[in-house]
Formats: structure tokens, sequence, C-alpha cells
């Protein structure tokens, strides 16, 4: 799904990164949720193939602890949803996300308040590369831009 996304003419505003929450009575009751590893690898991967979308940490925020958060923030995570529930699942309290950011030197800031750019430029710091995909066995080719 993120090489779909990533391959986009336009990137999306956001991706929502979901741990899968295991729901009584749904198809998908008894299969086993994703480690925080399996998570880390999908948002650095969403990060470095889409640097301007926000990549977000949805569904599952509520098993995971503040330190596995972290990791996901440093993987590339830059964004959670707030608020008592999601669609189905409970989210962390209002509190508990305070504290987070707290600990972490994080703060929020209002949805869409600033243009779409990657930590990296703001910066100044990092050659952004702008990449094509190619089928297995073939080279990509990349174009840089300062």
């Amino acid at each position: 799904l993120i090489h779909s996304l990533a391959t986009l003419a336009e990137h999306p505003e956001s991706v929502p990164i979901n741990a899968l929450v295991p729901v009584d009575g749904t198809p998908l009751a008894g299969v086993e949720v994703p480690t925080v590893w399996d998570m880390s690898r999908a948002i650095a991967t969403a990060r470095i193939t889409m640097p301007r979308t926000v990549v977000r940490l949805s569904a599952g925020r509520l098993e995971l602890s503040h330190s596995e958060q972290a990791l996901l923030f440093m993987a590339g995570a830059n964004s959670i949803f707030n608020g008592d529930k999601l669609l189905t699942t409970a989210n962390p309290e209002l509190d508990s996300d305070a504290q987070l950011f707290e600990t972490l030197g994080l703060r929020g800031k209002p949805a869409f308040s600033e243009p779409l750019t990657p930590p990296m430029e703001k910066a100044g710091t990092v050659l952004v590369t702008k990449t094509s995909f190619a089928p297995r066995g073939q080279a990509p080719t990349a174009t840089a831009s300062a």
C-alpha cells in the first residue's frame, strides 16, 4: 500500500498507520497484532518515500507503551489522532498524550496550520531527492534538487 501511495503523481496529505486491534466477532479477531518493529518499518518507509506526507500514528496506540510510541516518532511518525475514541477502538487519554509529548520534547500544532514541508527541508541540511521506482532487477532513476 505504501508503494502504491508513494508512486502516485501527488502524494496524499496524510497516511494513517494503524496497528491491528482485534475485535471479537470480526474476521480478524484472532489475528496476531503487528510488532512495534513492523510498525516502525512501515512508518520509516512511508516517511522516506513520501517526505511531505503527514504520517499519523492511529489505531492501536493504546496498546503501545510511551517508549514504543517514542520509537515510532523516531522512525518518522509526526502526527497522532487524539480524542476519546477512534472509529471502533479507544484512544489514549489526552493527559497521557500530553505527558508523552512533554517527555519527547514535542509540541502539538493545529491541523493544516503550515505547509507540508519535511523537517529536513526546514533545517536546510538534507538534499531532497525525487526517486522513481523500477521493476525488480532494474535500477530506479533519481533526480536531485536543492
